[in-house]
């Protein structure tokens, strides 16, 4: 550990200022004094991780607040410290900083077939404040795969498993190749042992051969380019496992893998490139179809670099890429190569656009499954991409089977809304008509035209569809508000009541101080969704609780046995009150709910969109969930599955997999399906949902609904 760390100090003195030096060493002296004599799996020294992710780090020219961060980013969840101990000693950016990432590093994979949405969007949520999150993540990720081998093969399934749908996918948005490549590498290692060894062995094979044909590959580059005075460096690589399993896995046989030798070369002008490539096509016959000018194209992450294959001399294909200095700091480390971290600038316009697809991708979250989640994410990091041009000539990037909504989306919103029609290559196209590589895409608008709901069927970009929804929320919040208006005024004339004399500018405070409302439009939206009763809002001000709940409720009290109530629901402002949950909705912790007070039984809970629940009734309640954790719920659900054959094992099987209880099952079989009705026991909505989407993975299943 001792020569690991003078190396490491040795680098940061390049790089740091004597008091950014002296924070370095501070931390890691506090890192050693929580951590102790701890070892780690693998038998090495604890320091050893949070000093790998640092030296990882260094590599991305990161700012000394992430090098500090680096070294202390384990302190919290392995070494005792408090949050309020980081801020003491290194101030609060590396205290945040290392507050998220161990919430980040505490979440766990508890469920194969919903882990991955589960984490993308909690990983993607605590990634978009602040970059250097998503770096530090992105090392400590790296470094603990590289010791990976010594965790228990569960725990490294659930690693491998978040990796490649977490992380990786976002190393490739940013253009973080370097770690990308040798996370996909360790991934497959762990993943398909069997796999990876067969093509390493396969490459080892003909490493020799390889090799020789590299050299003398860059000799006859390193001529051409010195004849004709061109500054240059060369870089050769054989292929990674991993690009060339996802190849084979894809259907190519090894022989078309065109790519498993590649040569960088990196000259010092654009202008030396385009010279560059000529020469190469001079002397070695190109490969139809394999050039790429990622130059005049940039791709949408920034990348540029001219892509070529050609044949070589002595038989081999060879993948060519030319590029400036700039272009390949850019290819290795992506965003971190354009933040100047000693300003604290990361989080420029640059940084916004290039984190932009992951806030629209939280923005969905809410409002998305965990499956649909998890599914627009592949679609729009994993999906092979398409580039189409705007009249202008401006690139845009957009997933495989966009369409011209898609793309009016990406250039404005307000494009997006007025949008009536589209030109396609100077063809009139349907709006869900599926756009191609250089497609040249004209948008045509009204400004009297609105969005159509029927686009949401058709766009393939999150960012398209929040636009679509963010539009027409807007239009349901506006008919809320109008609704809780027309509510509230007609409750003030049955109550013989002045709006002017009532709702005076005090008395609209007082309300939304108590009910944490931003103004008078949140007061009648909240009256038009339900969410509060007019006869409650105007009680709060006249404070005449006497109202018909207040009434219902005494009646209630006097006719039950308070020290016996109990239950898991609140009743906004009564304590001791009987409480019963509907038979109709089975309302569950994780619903949104809403009381009925019933003459003599106390409040009923229904979920809050239940048909048997008038929307205007007085009757209605503010209740609340007081869950604890032995508590649990009766929950019938229907499953409809394939007739002719007995599921019902298969599904209590996959119950008590989920350590759920069965407590009744009816069936009911047809020509066309079998029917069956099961009450189970669960402690909440989301345990519910687990077990519900593990049943809709059974391929014989048609549907799951709740009563």
């Amino acid at each position: 550990m001792k020569e690991e760390w003078e190396k490491f100090i040795e680098r940061c003195e390049q790089i740091y200022t004597s008091e950014e030096m002296r924070q370095i060493i501070h931390a890691y002296s506090f890192a050693s004094e929580h951590h102790g004599d701890k070892m780690r799996l693998d038998g090495s020294p604890y320091m050893s991780h949070p000093l790998g992710v640092a030296n990882l780090l260094l590599d991305y020219g990161v700012d000394s607040a992430t090098i500090v961060s680096a070294l202390v980013h384990e302190t919290i969840n392995h070494g005792g410290a408090t949050e309020e101990e980081l801020e003491q000693n290194f101030g609060n950016e590396v205290a945040s900083i290392v507050s998220v990432i161990s919430k980040l590093n505490r979440l766990e994979l508890t469920d194969e077939s919903l882990s991955s949405a589960m984490n993308l969007r909690k990983v993607l949520v605590g990634m978009s404040e602040d970059v250097r999150v998503l770096f530090l993540k992105m090392a400590d990720r790296l470094h603990n795969l590289r010791t990976g081998a010594s965790l228990d093969p569960e725990a490294l399934k659930r690693k491998v498993n978040e990796t490649m749908t977490v992380l990786i996918p976002i190393a490739h948005r940013l253009g973080m190749y370097q770690m990308k490549g040798e996370m996909e590498d360790l991934c497959l290692k762990y993943s398909k042992p069997d796999v990876y060894q067969d093509i390493l062995e396969r490459l080892n094979q003909t490493e020799k051969d390889l090799h020789e044909s590299l050299e003398e590959m860059e000799e006859n580059i390193s001529d051409m380019l010195m004849k004709q005075n061109i500054p240059f460096r060369l870089k050769s690589r054989v292929k990674s496992v991993y690009s060339i399993y996802n190849k084979l896995n894809n259907g190519k046989k090894w022989e078309g893998i065109y790519d498993i030798l590649a040569l960088r070369v990196i000259v010092e002008k654009v202008s030396d490139c385009y010279l560059t490539i000529g020469l190469i096509h001079a002397k070695y016959r190109p490969i139809p179809g394999r050039f790429k000018d990622y130059i005049a194209m940039p791709k949408q992450n920034m990348y540029q670099s001219l892509h070529t294959g050609v044949f070589g001399s002595d038989g081999h294909r060879y993948e060519i890429q030319v590029r400036t200095e700039e272009m390949d700091e850019y290819a290795e480390k992506g965003v971190a190569s354009h933040f100047a971290y000693k300003e604290k600038h990361y989080m420029r316009s640059v940084m916004e656009q290039k984190l932009e697809i992951f806030r629209n991708l939280i923005e969905s979250s809410e409002s998305l499954s965990d499956v649909e989640f998890q599914n627009s994410i592949e679609q729009e990091f994993l999906n092979e991409s398409i580039y189409v041009f705007t009249p202008k000539g401006d690139v845009v990037e957009l997933p495989k089977g966009a369409t011209p909504i898609d793309f009016a989306y990406q250039i404005h919103s307000d494009v997006g809304n007025k949008m009536v029609g589209a030109i396609v290559n100077d063809g009139i196209v349907p709006l869900s008509y599926e756009l191609h590589n250089n497609d040249v895409v004209k948008i045509k608008t009204n400004f009297n035209s609105t969005p159509n709901k029927e686009w949401l069927n058709v766009v393939k970009t999150s960012h398209a569809r929040n636009k679509i929804k963010a539009y027409f929320s807007k239009q349901e919040k506006d008919i809320y508000i109008e609704k809780g208006n027309a509510i509230l005024m007609n409750e003030l004339r049955k109550k013989k009541l002045s709006f002017d004399v009532l709702f005076t500018s005090e008395n609209i405070k007082k309300i939304c101080n108590e009910l944490k409302l931003e103004n008078l439009n949140d007061l009648y939206f909240s009256i038009g969704s339900l969410r509060y009763t007019a006869t409650y809002i105007i009680s709060l001000i006249t404070e005449n609780k006497k109202n018909i709940q207040d009434i219902l409720l005494e009646r209630v009290e006097k006719n039950m046995d308070k020290s016996t109530s109990k239950c898991d629901v609140l009743v906004s402002g009564y304590d001791h009150i009987l409480v019963n949950l509907a038979k109709c909705c089975e309302p569950i912790v994780g619903d949104e709910i809403v009381g009925f007070i019933t003459k003599g039984e106390g409040v009923t809970v229904h979920k809050a969109d239940c048909k048997n629940i008038h929307p205007q009734s007085e009757r209605l309640i503010d209740v609340s969930w007081n869950y604890c954790e032995e508590s649990s719920f009766f929950v019938t659900l229907y499953i409809v599955v394939e007739p002719g054959k007995n599921h019902l094992a298969d599904i209590i099987s996959k119950a008590s997999e989920k350590n759920i209880s069965v407590e009744s099952v009816k069936t009911k079989e047809s020509e066309i399906e079998t029917r069956y009705e099961i009450t189970v026991k669960v402690k909440n909505l989301e345990e519910l949902e687990n077990f519900c989407n593990s049943l809709c993975a059974f391929s014989f299943v048609r549907s799951v609904n709740r009563k």
